[in-house]
């Protein structure tokens, strides 16, 4: 099972992943071992996970939350937040 997921960075930007592992996902991001993006962004919070099944799934809803701007993706963590 994948899921796409989301992280706010410590300068308040966003980073969009996909995983079969989120929560060990993240922690490798934490360890500056994850991506360069967030490797000089630390540290990172997991903010929204959406499970998707398939890889190809994930990616695919990965691709549409990078091509959201920044207000659309504190929308979609709002209601994932239910706030």
């Amino acid at each position: 099972m994948y899921s796409c997921y989301l992280l706010k960075c410590v300068d308040g930007s966003y980073y969009c992943g996909i995983s079969n592992n989120v929560d060990g996902r993240v922690l490798v991001h934490n360890r500056g071992k994850g991506s360069k993006y967030v490797r000089s962004r630390l540290p990172a919070v997991l903010v929204y996970v959406e499970r998707c099944g398939s890889k190809v799934d994930a990616l695919r809803r990965e691709r549409q939350i990078k091509s959201m701007n920044r207000q659309q993706k504190i929308q979609l963590i709002d209601s994932y937040n239910g706030i």
